[in-house]
């Protein structure tokens, strides 16, 4: 747990201290990350989580063809504005709001929309490689690996894929062969050496989930 002196402002009068818990959840993509999360803040008290998610952070490609944009490899780090990232989490370690980017897989672009997200006890930041990058690394107090067998999350990308992107049966199979696969092993997979946290079989293992909220909640509890 991270505990920051009070702030003084110029008129010398003290300001609030802040106490902010940082949590990185990574995993290969359909893994069962966002069912993890999901069930970690149903179970927490409502407004102490604010969830981050790795995906916002998408750099914006609407200066590209739409051809171009579609073809843009999503899982390979050079795909994210960790900069943007790394900054929105000072900003709220600092007691500030920060705008978080709205990215729409259809269009490959940013929105004009943002969302607000104010300054809460506990952040959770989620997605396939938040454990690459060692300075955001830096920043967590617990880092977690949400693991989950190959064959499981092939189903669960075919699933998603088609469903939440308009994408076909064959589009899919042969992103996870040209993409997908190779990237996971080349940058997701490793990461693994960084997770404080293993959880194997994603949002099905109910008692990995539990201890991890205890975690949270004994923080809090601080």
């Amino acid at each position: 747990m991270l505990l920051y002196p009070c702030l003084r402002d110029n008129n010398h009068k003290t300001k609030k201290r802040i106490i902010m818990l940082i949590i990185g959840i990574a995993g290969g993509t359909g893994s069962g990350k966002t069912t993890v999360v999901r069930k970690i803040i149903e179970r927490l008290p409502e407004g102490e989580v604010a969830l981050l998610p790795q995906d916002s952070y998408y750099r914006d490609s609407s200066y590209l063809p739409l051809e171009k944009r579609l073809a843009i490899n999503f899982d390979h780090p050079d795909a994210i504005e960790f900069d943007l990232l790394i900054q929105h989490l000072k900003d709220l370690k600092n007691g500030k709001v920060i705008n978080q980017p709205v990215y729409s897989y259809l269009t490959c672009t940013r929105s004009p929309e943002t969302i607000p997200v104010k300054p809460c006890d506990v952040i959770i930041v989620e997605g396939i490689l938040v454990l690459c990058n060692q300075e955001l690394r830096e920043m967590m107090d617990l880092k977690v690996f949400v693991d989950a067998d190959p064959d499981d999350r092939l189903i669960r990308v075919i699933n998603r894929d088609i469903v939440e992107r308009g994408r076909s049966v064959s589009m899919v199979m042969e992103r996870y062969e040209s993409t997908l696969k190779p990237m996971h092993e080349q940058f997701i997979e490793p990461t693994k050496r960084f997770a404080d946290l293993i959880i194997p079989q994603g949002g099905n293992n109910h008692i990995a989930i539990d201890i991890l909220t205890k975690y949270i909640e004994n923080n809090l509890k601080r």
